[in-house]
């Protein structure tokens, strides 16, 4: 389902009135100061629960348990899940912009499947065994796959829909291939089944900085992107009469989805509905411009990640949900909530 909104857009070109502008900053603020309280929140709950004090001498002070816990265990985890959680925002703003689909999500162009089928072969074929060699397998096969379907869709006269098209058909048929690929080997199964429902307990300094030079790459070029895909949502007509590049900044934004999709998936395992759903409810408020839809998502993606990773600690004590579970339960139903709104307006 592809949708122009070109109305929307056309209004868009007109400077937002001051007072708007005002509204939108400071919700900006409003919402990376709920971040802070998440990422807090997600640093002192757990198997073991601590004080804010507690969480401030493990972070500065102290040398004994409280650090153990503190920096040794969550802080890396919460760290990651701001970097991830941004990751997915941004990328999902990006595709949905590229698509003109407001409903698209960084797997509806095989980005996911293409790091989980990179992971699965290093396991089977070539015995990777350690989180740090998953992240170069799954980098690599999401930028394999994103290559492959700029190419599949047209590359220079690639076009939303031939896009789509060509991530859908190759999503099934890695996601096949994977799946082929567990029943036979047992082994493959077990090592995987951890990392394919999406995690973040399993982070450490070494996979945030490997990762780390990929999502900020990603993130500058997307924010980049923001006004040429602000000038394409209103038409390639106008776009080209507003001096816009169509195939450079549908190369550029395939570029960016990749690499901050593929990064963040081979941190932490595909993760679904974070790119889906924050950028679509973001732009319920802030209207259609990129410019204020990126850097809502980027902040309120890891809300909704830490959050819902906080939730599986909690829930399930002293074991926990991964957050990939969690995040899909909560989706699922908000996924719904959105189609039907949006059939409800069109009718």
């Amino acid at each position: 389902m592809l949708v122009d909104s070109v109305p929307e857009q056309r209004a868009e070109a007109a400077p937002a009135p001051r007072g708007r502008r005002t509204v939108r900053s400071a919700g900006l603020l409003a919402a990376l100061a709920l971040l802070v309280l998440v990422a807090v929140a997600s640093i002192a709950i757990g198997a073991k629960e601590l004080s804010l004090g507690q969480v401030w001498h493990g972070l500065f002070h102290d040398t004994g348990t409280y650090a153990d816990v503190v920096v040794g265990d969550r802080l890396a985890r919460t760290v990651l899940g701001v970097l991830v959680g941004a990751a997915l925002g941004l990328s999902g703003a990006v595709l949905q912009a590229l698509t003109r689909n407001p409903l698209a999500d960084p797997g509806l162009l095989g980005i996911n499947a293409g790091a989980s089928a990179a992971v699965v072969t290093a396991i089977t074929y070539v015995g990777v065994t350690s989180l740090s060699g998953y992240v170069w397998f799954a980098f690599l096969g999401a930028a394999a796959v994103g290559a492959l379907v700029w190419f599949l869709g047209g590359s220079r006269g690639a076009t939303p829909v031939r896009l789509a098209l060509a991530g859908t058909a190759l999503s099934a048929a890695l996601f096949g291939y994977v799946q082929a690929v567990m029943i036979m080997d047992k082994a493959a199964l077990a090592k995987m089944r951890f990392w394919t429902v999406g995690s973040l307990s399993s982070a450490t300094d070494e996979t945030i900085w490997q990762v780390l030079p990929f999502l900020l790459a990603g993130t500058l070029l997307a924010f980049a992107l923001a006004r040429p895909l602000n000038a394409m949502a209103m038409g390639d007509d106008t776009a080209k009469a507003l001096g816009a590049h169509l195939n450079r900044t549908r190369a550029l934004s395939m570029l960016a989805a990749t690499v901050l999709c593929g990064a963040a998936t081979a941190a932490c395992g595909p993760i679904v509905f974070v790119g889906l759903m924050v950028p679509h409810i973001v732009r319920s408020f802030t209207g259609p411009d990129l410019r204020w839809i990126m850097p809502y998502a980027a902040i309120l993606s890891p809300v909704l990640l830490l959050g819902s990773d906080v939730i599986g600690r909690v829930v399930a004590r002293p074991s926990e949900v991964q957050v990939g579970i969690v995040t899909a339960l909560i989706g699922g139903p908000v996924f719904i909530c959105l189609v039907r709104r949006r059939r409800t307006t069109q009718l």
